[in-house]
């Protein structure tokens, strides 16, 4: 079985925080730089297969989050992947961003504080006592919530490859991308509690090796966003010239 694992590209939220509340959670854009980033990843994911004698040409099934950023990730990744190695193309709403609920579309620490300060304080103490891996903030889910509902997905995942459907990308966020691959290789909380969300159209592989049975590895890091193109005007104007997303 072969999993890549594809973070969304750089979206507006990325650049500036004040885009939550603008837009709202799932309908933050991409850049035009993370759609850049994430048809590079789809050209990265092309150039493996192409090298791979062993099951080259079977197929990929993709997944992606019905977030508007995932959405659009996956829009700009198929079109770099040739049009013969594309199978089904589905959402799913499990792989969508954590729910931050009470504090969602809220990033700023301070504005938390100010607005929801009991709320702010229980959260802030279930962290530092519980740890991060099992804080619930208030309305929202915490990353071990998280982590359950990625194992309901690999239960998808596991019965297609029985049925010989083993070649997948899936197009989500960082939290839920590396609680996908706590489950699939059965890493403690520890694991996750250490590890740090991959940055955006970064690529982890999923493999089957003899030495070692599956291993996971970064197989691309994408570029960081070019010399002249960090003014945040011109990205908030790039969100309305990106490709058009027929579900938005």
């Amino acid at each position: 079985m072969r999993i890549f694992l594809v973070r969304h590209g750089e979206s507006l939220g990325n650049l500036d925080e004040h885009a939550y509340s603008q837009f709202g959670d799932r309908d933050v854009p991409l850049t035009q730089w993370g759609d850049h980033q994430a048809e590079e990843a789809g050209a990265v994911i092309a150039a493996y297969l192409a090298g791979q004698a062993e099951r080259g040409s079977q197929k990929l099934r993709v997944w992606y989050s019905p977030f508007l950023r995932t959405r659009q990730s996956k829009d700009a990744l198929l079109e770099a992947l040739p049009v013969e190695r594309i199978g089904k193309v589905r959402e799913d709403y499990l792989l969508r961003e954590q729910d931050f609920g009470l504090f969602t579309e809220i990033y700023d620490r301070a504005e938390r504080k100010q607005k929801f300060p009991d709320e702010f304080e229980k959260w802030a103490r279930l962290r530092s006592n519980n740890g991060k891996f099992y804080a619930r903030p208030t309305d929202g889910e915490s990353r071990a919530d998280v982590a359950q509902r990625m194992r309901l997905f690999l239960q998808t995942i596991m019965h297609e490859a029985r049925h010989g459907h083993d070649n997948v990308v899936i197009v989500g966020h960082g939290v839920t991308n590396r609680a996908f691959e706590m489950n699939f290789l059965q890493h403690p909380v520890d694991w996750f509690e250490r590890s740090a969300n991959p940055g955006n159209a970064d690529i982890t592989l999923i493999e089957e090796t003899r030495e070692l049975g599956y291993t996971s590895t970064m197989l691309h890091r994408a570029n960081d966003r070019q010399p002249g193109h960090n003014d945040l005007r011109q990205a908030y104007g790039a969100a309305t010239t990106i490709r058009s997303d027929p579900e938005a």
